[in-house]
């Protein structure tokens, strides 16, 4: 999907924090190669190659324009692109990370194994990502992409629920694992500006609806999906926006 970097920084701090509260709940390692799948701008992939400050790290995404900016960071990273799906590790890596990335992709039941399997005997896979499919922000865009003149273009491009029960998550990774950690934090977002829960999500999950519709027929969209929103998530007394946000962490150590 064409990923606009200035888009999804505009709520930078918050999208950051997950990312954050992942590394946190690392367990000690003194990693000699770490991955990031899914790195975007790369300032977590930073923020990995600080902390690891003598292991090779690189990072992976398939946007140009997010490895573009990732690019202009540092040079101690290795900065690919490549789809998650066909990823493929040339030596097993010691920590793999991979932050608000892997609900993006299909059939966790079979990726999810198999990425812990690229993992060193020993080392450690750390994936977070968001649960909030049924919230009014995805529930209310979907409905709004279902009642339109615009529903037979936007029909399958809009995922339910890519992203499973904690428990599905333990079940496929344990056969592989040593150690598998699951837990689920929901955050109270406080957001700036008139309609932010608008503009994090056309930064996001709109992707499949702003690649497909264009001129009037997207701007009626827009509109729609924006009153809802602010129906939704209405302004508080001090004029910020509220927005939970449910995330799902996962920290495996390889058998």
């Amino acid at each position: 999907m064409a990923w606009d970097p200035a888009q999804y920084g505009l709520f930078e701090a918050a999208r950051a924090r997950p990312g954050h509260d992942l590394m946190a709940a690392l367990p000690p390692l003194k990693p000699a190669t770490v991955v990031d799948l899914g790195c975007g701008a790369g300032k977590l992939t930073m923020a990995l190659a600080n902390r690891y400050s003598v292991a090779e790290v690189a990072g992976v995404d398939s946007s140009a324009a997010m490895l573009g900016r990732a690019a202009l960071l540092d040079t101690r990273v290795a900065w690919q692109l490549g789809d998650i799906r066909h990823w493929r590790p040339a030596a097993p890596v010691h920590l793999l990370f991979s932050n608000a990335a892997l609900q993006w992709v299909e059939g966790h039941g079979e990726i999810f194994p198999q990425l812990l399997s690229y993992v060193a005997p020993g080392g450690v896979m750390a994936v977070q990502m968001p649960r909030n499919f049924t919230s009014p922000s995805h529930a209310l865009l979907r409905q709004v992409a279902a009642d339109g003149p615009w529903a037979g273009l936007l029909e399958g491009r809009l995922r339910e629920a890519p992203v499973h029960e904690p428990a599905q998550y333990y079940d496929w990774l344990v056969p592989g694992a040593a150690h598998v950690d699951v837990w689920e934090t929901e955050y109270l977002h406080v957001l700036d500006g008139p309609d932010p829960v608008l503009e994090w999500t056309k930064a996001t999950a709109m992707l499949p609806v702003l690649e497909t519709l264009t001129g009037a027929m997207l701007a009626d969209f827009i509109e729609r999906y924006r009153a809802a929103l602010a129906a939704a998530y209405p302004r508080r007394v001090d004029g910020r926006t509220l927005f939970p946000f449910r995330r799902l962490f996962i920290v495996a150590t390889r058998a």
